[in-house]
């Protein structure tokens, strides 16, 4: 998949690696803006205490 992705990019290497970056960076910020968020009411970690 990296790999389709690094061969689907434009330009020579420089371009490459910034444009690999800012992809990189922006799933970052949908995971930690968008779906992090979205996903952490149906998680657990509120529920610290164990039942008897």
């Amino acid at each position: 998949m990296y790999g389709w992705i690094w061969r689907h990019l434009p330009g020579p290497l420089g371009a490459k690696l910034v444009l690999a970056l800012l992809l990189a960076l922006g799933v970052i910020a949908l995971l930690l803006f968008v779906v992090f968020p979205w996903l952490e009411p149906m998680l657990p970690f509120n529920q610290v205490s164990v039942p008897n």
